[in-house]
């Protein structure tokens, strides 16, 4: 059963329309990837989903619901959490207080934000040694474990990953896709949106390859990996 789909969705700014009637669906417990170059539409996209931009036309579904006219603090609430491209952590806080700004939604309940504290720092140890820490001071790699601890305080369905690996040195994107493993394992569907086409293929159950704001390809991953037109253009195979 699909968790989320988007049906015919056309997005523009002002007078120039970016995605071009797009459809595509996300099963839910899968991890879907999004492939494309730069402007093909791929943040956009995941803009929409998260209530950040308005659709022109179409329907975004969670579950039986169309999310795509409703405010995006109510999407948060609803089950979705947006992990933005370049980490945007609030650099004068500390890493401790954005976690805490991601669980507005249990405002509260400060146990359950203690418990969902818990398991950012069980998944990412390094937050707990820097939890007094101002993220400004955070490495590349820190600040994007913290991104992704903040988009998991809400206690999402599904997690939308925006760029996760974007400047970050070969060793530290093993390690954060091993822990998107682990979310993933832990029932949380994601929507991947990664320039590692190769990776992010190898992780995914499901693709969908985005050239000028049109899907030109979906697919189960193994079969995008082996195709002549994925392997040319993203995975640098003839």
């Amino acid at each position: 059963m699909s968790l989320l789909e988007l049906k015919d969705v056309r997005i523009a700014y002002g007078s120039v329309e970016a995605v071009h009637g797009i459809s595509l669906a996300v099963e839910r417990g899968q991890i879907a990837t999004i492939l494309g170059a730069n402007g093909a539409g791929k943040t956009t996209t995941l803009r929409a989903i998260s209530g950040l931009i308005r659709p022109r036309s179409g329907s975004i579904l969670l579950g039986d619901a169309d999310i795509s006219e409703i405010p995006a603090h109510e999407i948060v609430n609803r089950g979705v959490a947006h992990v933005p491209e370049g980490r945007r952590v609030f650099p004068t806080l500390t890493v401790e207080e954005n976690l805490k700004l991601g669980a507005y939604k249990h405002r509260g309940h400060p146990d359950k934000v203690n418990s969902n504290m818990e398991r950012v720092y069980k998944l990412f140890p390094r937050l707990l040694e820097r939890r007094l820490q101002l993220a400004g001071t955070l490495s590349g790699g820190e600040q994007q474990m913290l991104a992704i601890g903040r988009g998991l305080m809400p206690d999402p369905d599904i997690l939308l990953l925006d760029e996760p690996s974007l400047g970050l040195a070969p060793k530290l994107v093993q390690e954060i896709f091993r822990v998107v493993r682990e979310i993933n394992g832990q029932g949380v569907t994601i929507l991947l949106v990664e320039q590692n086409a190769r990776l992010a293929l190898r992780m995914s159950n499901h693709a969908h390859v985005l050239e000028t704001g049109r899907i030109v390809l979906s697919g189960p991953a193994d079969e995008l990996r082996r195709d002549p037109r994925v392997k040319k253009a993203y995975l640098g195979e003839k």
